[in-house]
């Protein structure tokens, strides 16, 4: 049973690592991984478009030019409010060979979305994107724009898990903590009713 059940997890591990497609804008060595089956609906040298059932993205290119932190999240700001999105909320994105900043809401028909300015590093070049999606996709989203990367190899970056190791100290100190604190019944325990 343990090994039908193990075959079966490589298995889903293996055809969800297999839906994925990656787009390349050659010129500027960009690189990204979305989901697949998604349906292109505009492609240029600056704006690429896909959509999904449950989802919606829209890529945009342009040049820095002296583009501080101020007005990149003022910009943000403006267009999330051309949309209409409403309980915005401002935040960093993390990508690597970039400098991140997003904004993310709620759109008018309940969808959510974000749209995130990534700043290279390399180049002259603002990387928009803007992904209107359904609840509960958040983690595809963000996967989507961890994915984006600046390579002549044409590799999208994946984020590497890694696992937190508690070093002995924090472990001592984490013991001591709890021989401190005097051990207080919960509730659960014992009848519920004395007899």
């Amino acid at each position: 049973m343990a090994r039908k059940l193990s075959s079966l997890l490589a298995l889903l591990i293996c055809s969800l690592a297999a839906q994925a497609s990656i787009y390349t804008w050659s010129k500027y060595n960009l690189t990204f991984e979305v989901p697949d089956n998604g349906f292109v609906t505009y492609s240029s040298n600056t704006r690429f478009e896909i959509q999904w059932d449950e989802m919606v993205m829209t890529v945009h290119l342009y040049n820095k030019d002296k583009s501080d932190d101020k007005f990149l999240r003022e910009n943000l700001q403006r267009k999330a409010l051309s949309y209409n999105m409403y309980d915005l909320k401002q935040g960093k994105s993390k990508v690597k060979g970039f400098k991140g900043l997003n904004i993310s809401g709620t759109m008018p028909d309940g969808s959510r979305a974000i749209i995130a300015d990534l700043i290279s590093k390399k180049q002259n070049l603002i990387v928009e994107i803007t992904i209107n999606y359904l609840y509960g996709n958040r983690e595809v989203v963000d996967d989507i724009i961890k994915s984006f990367a600046e390579n002549k190899k044409q590799q999208p970056n994946h984020e590497k898990k890694r696992q937190r190791v508690q070093s002995k100290q924090e472990a001592d100190r984490q013991n001591k903590q709890e021989k401190k604190q005097p051990a207080t019944p919960r509730r659960d325990e014992g009848p519920l009713y004395d007899a």
